[in-house]
């Protein structure tokens, strides 16, 4: 069942159908989270995602463009607990350290999410979403409101960042 035909059923009441579409959706937008702002709070803010959804979902005039929608979503939320820690000055230790997952054993992996985790919020983002949420150029344009040419120079940017990292520590290009 198509993401169109599932907001749609949604719009008229189907709980089932959201259901389904939070089984489809949970993991991409729990890890786009996670990987924005560490592990520690990609539950809470997971969450308010969801909540957001829920309320927003009937004045969605486009069902099948959900998953951008969905994501503009996320990354709002995301952007508003980084303002929120920020605002009060307080470095998150998540923020500085790699947010590897515990059961990867690779040295690699957790290099590759440490230096990951090590690029500006701009740069991180435009790489969680084209490279590990698999969406379009266009697609994260539309998220980050911004156009596709400065997508590009962000891709661009946080390639060249995160490949002279693993450089700086010792991988190979």
């Amino acid at each position: 069942m198509t993401d169109e035909l599932l907001v749609v059923r949604c719009q008229l009441g189907e709980r089932e159908a959201f259901a389904e579409l939070v089984g489809i959706w949970n993991d991409p937008v729990w890890t786009y989270v996670r990987r924005m702002i560490g592990s520690s709070q990609a539950d809470d803010v997971a969450q308010e995602v969801w909540l957001a959804v829920v309320r927003g979902l009937p004045r969605l005039k486009e069902p099948g463009r959900f998953a951008p929608w969905l994501f503009t979503i996320a990354r709002r939320t995301v952007a508003n607990r980084l303002r929120e820690e920020y605002g009060r000055h307080e470095v998150l230790a998540e923020e500085e350290q790699a947010t590897a997952d515990p059961a990867d054993a690779l040295v690699d992996r957790t290099e590759l999410l440490a230096g990951l985790s090590e690029l500006p919020v701009r740069e991180r983002e435009i790489l969680v979403l084209f490279y590990l949420e698999d969406l379009s150029l266009e697609d994260c344009a539309e998220i980050c409101a911004i156009p596709v040419g400065t997508v590009k120079s962000r891709l661009s940017r946080a390639r060249r960042m995160l490949r002279d990292h693993l450089t700086e520590k010792g991988h190979r290009r």
